[in-house]
């Protein structure tokens, strides 16, 4: 297995209209560890998430995955480095089976032609049939093999949320990006999703970055915690010793947290 390369954020500043939603953010995520993004609702989260992606871009500072530069890429571009994401809300075809779904992911690693692939010619049907078959692959890692011919959008939500992260999967990313992937599951969608989650690391050695509320997913699946509060980083750790962190009890349950204690 190809090593992976490490994430490193530096200084990570952005500002919106004179807001900073992000101050000088610092974090490395190792690879092939889950490195969870947490904090407050307004920390941050979200935005640092949408700047790692390429939808935003940083007023200053480096995202740099291995050698290569992502500050400023447009999301194409950084999808092309090997940096996949899935959103909070669901973003499949509704009326495609989940086949169909899943092999919109491979479309980065297509090298066919529009002219190849319309023609059928065996080049291009040898290609489509290999990526099929990594999509079978992918959908039993998920524990989608059996759905594969079904709609996407008959599958039950937390099934469908493991179709958006197989579709992820299915463009062979380097980082993996996970925003808030248990929200709104049922308590047994969130033990599937978190055991699926834990094999992307475990059997693919995938680095993954994941912003979710669910502490009790955060604590058991992060390697590594980074804590936001108002844009900025104010704990970076493991799980056990940011939760410990008085900064973090604070932000959480605010200023009187410890005296209540």
């Amino acid at each position: 297995m190809t090593a992976v390369p490490a994430l490193e954020v530096r200084g990570l500043t952005v500002r919106f209209a004179g807001l900073t939603a992000l101050d000088a953010v610092d974090f490395t995520v190792a690879p092939g560890t889950v490195h969870a993004v947490i904090g407050p609702n307004g920390a941050g989260k979200s935005t640092c998430f949408n700047v790692l992606s390429g939808v935003y871009r940083a007023a200053s500072g480096s995202v740099r995955l291995g050698t290569d530069e992502l500050t400023g890429l447009p999301p194409h571009s950084i999808a092309g480095l090997g940096v996949a994401r899935t959103f909070q809300n669901l973003a499949l075809p509704p009326t495609a089976t989940v086949a169909d779904s899943l092999l919109l992911g491979r479309h980065r690693l297509t090298r066919a032609g529009f002219v190849a692939a319309g023609l059928r010619l065996p080049s291009a049907v040898r290609e489509e049939r290999r990526h099929r078959e990594r999509v079978r692959e992918i959908a039993e890692f998920v524990g989608l093999k059996d759905e594969l011919d079904r709609p996407a959008g008959s599958l039950p939500y937390g099934a469908q949320k493991l179709a958006e992260l197989a579709r992820a999967l299915c463009m062979e990313p380097e980082l993996l990006l996970l925003d808030e992937p248990v929200a709104g599951m049922t308590a047994d969608e969130r033990r599937r999703t978190a055991a699926v989650i834990a094999g992307v690391r475990d059997s693919l050695g995938i680095s993954i970055v994941l912003v979710e509320h669910d502490m009790g997913v955060v604590m058991r699946l992060a390697d590594t915690v980074t804590v936001l509060d108002f844009g900025r980083r104010i704990a970076d750790g493991t799980p056990a010793a940011v939760q410990n962190d008085p900064a973090v009890v604070r932000a959480y349950l605010g200023e009187d947290a410890e005296e209540a204690s």
